[in-house]
């Protein structure tokens, strides 16, 4: 099969690294990919061997963008093209092909008018496209995965030898509530936070941490792709969201059997079973999220069973199959 995806969001960001994966996948297991992508010179590299089709994605009138999108899909001929996200999905034309849009969140579902099917990484996002009027045949649930981080090797990270560390993963933006966080770690005595990801809420952050006079313990250390090395140099994984649709953080976690705690967002009160194998808490709640970040540490089953349920449901073998049997179906 040949399978065209367009992607023309943020140089960085959960869906986007996810969309990566995926085309890689795919690819690796035998299937014609394209990816098409916003003008990147990082996320070209990694798709490197994909040739992937490199466009401005500026707006509507960029004329010149909605001329090369349909050049390249019919010099491709896809049998599928899957639009991602709202700017991916809208530039898509019309054509020979089934026309899927996958979302990874409540999006504004007029920007999938052309879409035959439309895809979710969630339940919840699925049961609410139904909701809004599409048929229940043309909706489709499909998880992400995390590749196997297991075993990797552990990152060097700012934080005395044998310290107590906190990981939190995302885009430095109100939604991820890491201010939250870093209210928590100033209940947790001797526990230090490192903070992968980049973001408008930087300045504000480092300023709540010198506030509350945690500075020292709390490390902002950019955006980073070594996932695996980051989980493995830590003892437990935060995911305190204000809005988090799914929470591919949670999977990450997961595979590098690592506990989890996370606010009761919707995507990961959809994936965790709480006690079993991870731990929820209210959102906005500082003190309930440093009880939980210490107990979780101190439950070495949660790892263990967050890791089961990965290996079931979220490794790349059951959701690739899950992905070439319902894009088998569309087409």
């Amino acid at each position: 099969m040949k399978i065209a995806h367009v992607m023309a969001g943020a140089p960085a960001g959960g869906a986007e690294l996810f969309f990566e994966r995926l085309s890689l996948a795919q690819a690796d297991s035998g299937q014609r990919v394209l990816p098409i992508i916003r003008r990147n010179v990082l996320r070209a590299a990694r798709l490197r061997a994909l040739a992937p089709v490199q466009l401005g994605f500026g707006g509507r009138w960029d004329f010149r963008t909605a001329w090369g999108l349909r050049s390249a899909l019919r010099q491709f001929q896809p049998s599928v093209v899957v639009g991602w996200m709202n700017r991916g999905a809208a530039a898509c034309p019309p054509g020979p092909w089934v026309l899927a849009g996958r979302l990874g969140g409540y999006y504004d579902l007029r920007h999938y008018r052309r879409c035959r099917h439309l895809i979710g990484n969630t339940a919840g996002i699925v049961d609410w496209i139904r909701a809004q009027g599409w048929a229940p045949e043309r909706v489709h649930h499909l998880p992400n995965f995390s590749p196997d981080l297991l075993g990797a090797a552990p990152a060097t990270l700012p934080v005395p030898a044998g310290a107590p560390t906190v990981l939190a993963l995302g885009r430095l933006h109100r939604n991820k509530a890491f201010d939250v966080l870093i209210r928590a770690m100033a209940l947790l005595t001797g526990t230090h936070l490192v903070i992968a990801g980049e973001g408008p809420e930087h300045d504000a952050l480092t300023t709540l941490a010198r506030r509350l006079q945690i500075a020292d313990r709390v490390h902002l250390i950019g955006w980073r792709q070594d996932q695996g090395a980051l989980l493995a140099a830590s003892h437990v994984l935060a995911c305190p969201s204000r809005h988090e649709p799914l929470g591919n953080v949670v999977l990450e976690a997961w595979s590098a059997a690592r506990p989890v705690v996370a606010a009761n967002a919707a995507g990961p009160s959809e994936l965790i079973r709480p006690g079993t194998d991870g731990l929820l808490v209210p959102r906005e709640d500082a003190p309930a999220l440093a009880a939980a970040l210490r107990d979780a540490m101190a439950t070495p089953a949660l790892a263990a069973a967050g890791r089961a349920r990965y290996l079931a449901e979220f490794a790349q073998a059951p959701v690739l199959a899950q992905w070439q049997h319902t894009l088998e179906r569309l087409r």
